[in-house]
This record gives C-alpha cells, sequence and structure tokens, in this order.
C-alpha cells in the first residue's frame, strides 16, 4: 500500500530536522509536495517519506457530487468555512486507532499553517465543529493530507467546499495519495506515477493563491 519511491526521497538530502522542537523544515516540506514525495509518521514516530505508484487524484473538471450529498447540500444543515480551527481539525484527524499523525506532523504542519501554505476546511453544525480536512497547497495544486467527521456527511461537505474554492481559484490538481472508496465516490481515480509528475511540474508552477 505505502510504496517508497527511494529515488525522489534521496532527492531530499536537505533533510534538515530541528532536534529540540522536532519539527520537519518548512521548506523540506515544501520541497518534497514539489517532488511529488510526502511525510508520514511510523509506528515507531520515525518520519519516512512515500511517492505512491499508482497515485490518486480528484479531478477537477470531473468531481462528481452524489445525489444524497447534493440533497444535503440544498438543506443547508451545515455551514463551511477557510482555516478557522486548523489545529482542531488536524489533532481531530490524528485522533483515530491506526494513524500516521504523530506530535511531529501536528507540530510541523501547524507550521506550515502560520507560514500560509497549509489550509483547513471546516463543516460547522449548529455551530459545533462536525468535520473537515486539511492539506497543503503549492502554485496550483492542492494536496489533501486527511479528513474526519464527527457528524455524518460531514467530511463531505468539507471536500465539496474545498473542491468549490479550488475551481473558483484556478487550481488545476487536487493530490490525494491514495484511492480510497470514500473518494472514488467524488469521482477519484489511480493515475500512474510518471503521469502525476507531469501534472504535478505544471501545476506547482502556476502563479495561484489559495487565499
Amino acid at each position: 500500500m505505502r510504496d517508497q519511491n527511494d529515488n525522489v526521497v534521496a532527492a531530499l538530502t536537505l533533510q534538515r530536522f530541528n532536534a529540540l522542537t522536532t519539527v520537519i523544515d518548512p521548506e523540506l516540506l515544501l520541497q518534497g509536495y514539489r517532488l511529488g514525495v510526502f511525510p508520514m509518521a511510523m509506528e515507531d514516530d520515525s518520519i519516512e517519506w512515500f511517492s505512491p505508484d499508482p497515485r490518486a487524484i480528484l479531478p477537477l473538471d470531473d468531481f462528481h457530487v452524489p445525489h444524497a450529498l447534493r440533497r444535503m447540500l440544498r438543506k443547508r444543515v451545515f455551514e463551511t468555512s477557510i482555516d478557522d480551527a486548523f489545529s482542531e481539525v488536524i489533532a481531530a484527524c490524528a485522533k483515530r486507532e491506526d494513524t500516521w499523525i504523530n506530535h511531529e506532523i501536528i507540530k510541523s504542519y501547524t507550521r506550515l499553517h502560520e507560514l500560509g501554505h497549509a489550509h483547513s476546511v471546516e463543516a460547522w453544525k449548529e455551530g459545533k465543529l462536525a468535520g473537515g480536512l486539511y492539506g497543503v497547497a503549492v502554485g496550483g495544486a492542492f494536496f489533501g493530507e486527511s479528513m474526519f467527521h464527527r457528524v455524518t456527511d460531514a467530511s463531505k461537505i468539507a471536500l465539496v467546499a474545498l473542491v468549490d474554492h479550488l475551481r473558483a481559484h484556478k487550481f488545476v490538481l487536487l493530490d490525494t495519495q491514495w484511492l480510497t472508496p470514500h473518494l472514488q465516490q467524488f469521482g477519484g481515480l489511480e493515475i500512474s506515477r510518471n503521469h502525476y509528475l507531469r501534472l504535478l511540474r505544471r501545476a506547482v508552477e502556476l502563479p495561484r493563491k489559495f487565499l
């Protein structure tokens, strides 16, 4: 399932970790995304880099909203926001039995958020955080990292809000790393790593801003 690309990982020779704060260097993180790799925490809390083959994406032009979710959107059960609760979103994403989000990952992406590169989308119900997602924006690419829900369909609502936002800001690539049944219902698909890297090179060079 987790396929390491040793050639790409070897290019990340600038691995600069701050031993005192255990935060992955922000530029290292961004360079990793530009090269098509991303970090995950292992069971022993070590950090490894991954570049899946095949790679999963959600085509922005062919994003599919299931009929039941369309009805939910029309009812306006949830409200959505961007970057209103990044810390709470990433903490909620980490609260699961099998997680790759450890303390170092949380601190590292929180730092990226403070620098304006990592973002969250929140779904609220009756004033309470019901679900959300977070990821990283580089050029015209957005790299989805994780999502969670406390209320049924809340994470799906956040995903729809993200796609609407990316379309409005003329992003061209939404990377989801691996394909899951959850993402397949929205039109998610797998492409080869080589195809992905071609799309990635074009996307990250585009002059886009997430906000």
